[in-house]
């Protein structure tokens, strides 16, 4: 087991690499723009731009400009590890803006997906228990359309009824945990039932099928003849070995939702990752995309790798040489 995990971790290195280079490429290669113009701002004179490009090290070979950055972000630069450059719009270092904004990211796709497994997975278990029973099909029939719902057209209505009409709810914004615990937590209540919802139609949805289908494996028939109680069947037997499948999208869609839930955050304007992304890549500042491509990289492997050895765990049958 802790062979496969070393190897496993080798790969996530490997992986990280070869997105590092291809998303240099991209947005330092073969940039609409120039970084030099775009840090120059309006009318650039050509000395001041061939002066960026010096300072930046943008007037050297491609491939020294990746070793340099490449050994910032591994090593560190003059504003902290890991070394992620500068902001050619904000001028401030980038490593200092994804840390503000990576936090409130990070407590709205952990909050939305604590939300979205206590909703969608429960209901998926009781739709698969009540087959074709009215509650299966209002069940199935919500997941359909909150599948179906735009996250941006969910948001602006939950802000219209909760927030302009009840007045239940705040607004937009955000507040920290830390400064009012009270208002941040009516802050974030909306944006996590937001995006939770259309996460739990498709864990309804999912684990409705998936325990229908291990309810007909022959073990299942065969707990049932030794006299087990069917809530033990279907909890201990059944689910359990039909959460495989849940695990991978859990790891993948928390580790997406940690690169940036971009509507949902412009909707409720939380000022995180997702924003932040949608603002670089108007102004076209480089620096910060590459940014939030790589922790969104990193966060996605380190989940898959997450979700293999889970596995070992959910599903006995499951063996790595």
């Amino acid at each position: 087991m802790w062979r496969y995990v070393v190897r496993r971790l080798l790969w996530v290195v490997l992986v990280v690499l070869i997105i590092t280079a291809l998303t240099f490429l991209i947005f330092f290669v073969m940039p609409p723009t120039d970084p030099a113009t775009t840090f120059a701002g309006k009318q650039p004179t050509p000395e001041l731009i061939a002066e960026i490009k010096h300072q930046f090290g943008l007037d050297k070979p491609v491939y020294q400009q990746y070793l340099l950055w490449l050994k910032n972000l591994v090593l560190g630069d003059e504003y902290g590890w890991p070394g992620l450059g500068f902001s050619y719009v904000t001028r401030t270092p980038v490593r200092s803006l994804l840390l503000d904004r990576l936090p409130i990211t990070i407590q709205l796709a952990v909050g939305a997906a604590l939300v979205w497994l206590c909703i969608g997975i429960p209901i998926g278990v009781i739709s698969a228990v009540k087959r074709r029973s009215a509650v299966d099909r209002v069940s199935m029939g919500a997941a359909l359309f909150f599948v179906s719902a735009p996250v941006f057209w969910l948001g602006l209505m939950a802000l219209w009824i909760f927030w302009y009409k009840l007045h239940i709810l705040p607004g937009t914004g955000y507040v920290s945990w830390t400064d009012n615990f009270g208002s941040w937590l009516s802050h974030m209540i909306l944006p996590w039932i937001v995006l939770a919802l259309l996460y739990a139609a498709f864990y309804a949805r999912m684990a409705r099928g998936n325990l229908l289908e291990t309810l007909g494996q022959d073990y299942i028939r065969t707990a049932r003849v030794k006299g087990l109680s069917e809530s033990t069947v279907i909890l201990k037997h059944g689910l359990r070995a039909s959460l495989t499948p849940l695990v991978t999208m859990f790891g993948l869609d928390l580790a997406g939702l940690i690169g940036g839930a971009v509507i949902t955050e412009t909707v409720f304007n939380l000022q995180g990752v997702g924003q932040w992304t949608v603002q670089s890549v108007f102004s076209g500042d480089l620096p910060a995309i590459l940014a939030v491509t790589i922790v969104t990289a990193l966060a996605i492997t380190l989940m898959n790798l997450f979700v293999d050895i889970v596995y070992a765990y959910l599903d006995p049958r499951v063996r790595y040489a």
